[in-house]
């Protein structure tokens, strides 16, 4: 008797102690890894899937909803008709370094973000910034050079996330911020962990580790849920698998939206793609629902211009470039373009490798052929983004309401558009919200009409957890995994 429960305790103790050990841990898959963990020197949406309010915060955030929340900052107040903010900051705020946050970092982490020699890859969300001054520890005051009623918005975003001068050299590899959880190891090729951080000045998170594994093959990723190496993929790229995932009981299946455009980028410094009639000829050669069966496996909304179907200023002008492949014939034959081969760059997600297929012989039925390369990450940021040696490339661009990034005559586009650049610099300024989405619709069309770019779908968000975990964002108003939410239930 006694030594059956000797055996029976020990047993018992064996199968449990995973169980109860993995109530404070969570493994998540990625599909990228990101190039650094610096939100502030790199466009990288990998880097704020792993960092933005779990170890970085702003002055404002993100809630999973879409609405802008009080973040480091408490409370603001609006004067001067939306020129100047004044900002009330959360008391007993440290950074992980046991460095105290007061106004003082805000000044700093916002004159760096606007310097001329600033890498910040959103440069633009600080130009209407003309000073930040500290009133007194815990209070910033900011003063614009035109009313904007978009301010809080733009403060939200990952790269507007406050630094300490102290340990800012070191971001890339070794970040210090001031959210829930700290950087505990980096495993090059493998995965992040994350610490709970127990000097966090707001509610403490239920978990206490947090390990990112990146894993970019469908099939790999599909076996790790399988055999519950991971225990959530938020972002899952195995979307063939979904329908068994939903089936099985010790899985939910998490479907929701993002703000991720997912783009035919043509390179407007190329000819003959500086030409709107080629663009346009482009546009109506692609069949954006072959490509949302065949790469998204039907997970994806058609769109039609560079906005979320789900903003409720969104346009719908899917038709203006409608699957037309004579239509294209004929406007290459009016540009009199003939035996057009264009090289086509490939980021390495699934819905471009698998697109950049599709694509292909969309194209080629039209009489353009494509020389396709598939680049890694770190390649593509180089070579496209920062180095515009492309003349075409699939991309979904996560941030939110980016529409912005068509008047940045330094982007990766090569797109300039005048009426654009007076449309959206009054949408900045104006604080009236009917007048601002009245601008927002106009600068949809815009761009449309200029066949800037060629529009596929909105990126669905299709996740896969473990049926006991609750917490996770079911949409992405912004690239972010926030953990501050996520526990296990029994």
């Amino acid at each position: 008797m006694f030594q059956r429960w000797t055996i029976t305790t020990a047993a018992i103790a064996l199968l449990t102690t995973p169980a109860l050990a993995q109530q404070d841990g969570i493994t998540l898959g990625m599909v990228l890894e990101p190039p650094s963990l610096d939100p502030t020197g790199n466009a990288a949406a990998a880097i704020d899937e792993i960092v933005y309010s779990n170890v970085f915060e702003g002055l404002t955030k993100f809630a999973p909803d879409g609405t802008i929340q009080p973040a480091l900052a408490s409370s603001w107040d609006v004067e001067d008709d939306g020129k100047t903010y004044i900002f009330h900051l959360q008391e007993g705020v440290k950074f992980h370094d046991g460095a105290d946050f007061n106004a003082e970092d805000v000044v700093f982490s916002l004159d760096r973000a606007r310097a001329d020699d600033s890498t910040n890859p959103q440069k633009t969300l600080f130009e209407g910034i003309e000073t930040v001054e500290a009133v007194d520890p815990v209070t910033v005051r900011i003063t614009l050079s035109a009313a904007d009623g978009m301010f809080p918005f733009k403060m939200a975003w990952g790269d507007a996330v406050m630094l300490d001068e102290a340990s800012v050299a070191n971001e890339a590899t070794q970040p210090v911020g001031t959210g829930p959880f700290q950087f505990g190891e980096w495993r090059q090729g493998d995965s992040i962990r994350l610490d709970a951080f127990e000097g966090y000045w707001g509610d403490k998170p239920a978990l206490k580790t947090a390990t990112f594994r990146f894993i970019g093959d469908p099939t790999a990723a599909f076996a790790a849920i399988m055999a519950g190496d991971v225990d959530a993929f938020p972002i899952f790229p195995s979307t063939e698998t979904l329908a068994q995932l939903e089936a099985d009981p010790r899985f939910k299946v998490i479907v929701g939206t993002t703000e991720g455009e997912t783009i035919l980028t043509m390179n407007k410094a190329v000819p003959p793609l500086d030409n709107v009639q080629v663009r346009e000829a482009i546009a109506h050669a692609v069949n954006r629902q072959e490509i949302i069966d065949g790469a998204m496996f039907g997970y994806g909304t058609p769109i039609g211009t560079h906005f979320a179907p789900h903003h409720p200023d969104y346009v719908d002008l899917t038709e203006q470039s409608a699957y037309d492949p004579e239509r294209a014939k004929e406007l290459l034959a009016e540009a009199g373009i003939e035996d057009l081969t264009l090289r086509l760059a490939l980021p390495p997600t699934p819905y471009a490798r698998r697109g950049g297929e599709l694509l292909a012989a969309q194209l080629r039925a039209v009489g353009i052929e494509t020389e396709a390369t598939n680049m890694e990450w770190a390649q593509w940021l180089e070579t496209v983004y920062t180095g515009k040696d492309y003349d075409l490339t699939i991309i979904s661009h996560v941030e939110p309401m980016d529409i912005g990034i068509y008047v940045r005559d330094d982007y990766y586009f090569n797109y300039s558009n005048d009426e654009l650049k007076e449309v959206l610099a009054e949408a900045n300024s104006t604080t009236d919200d009917a007048r601002r989405s009245e601008l927002l619709k106009q600068a949809q069309t815009i761009i449309a009409d200029d066949y800037a770019n060629g529009y596929l779908f909105q990126l669905a968000k299709t996740g896969v957890a473990n049926a006991k975990i609750e917490g996770l964002w079911e949409n992405s108003p912004t690239p972010a995994n926030d953990l501050s939410q996520v526990r296990w239930t029994e």
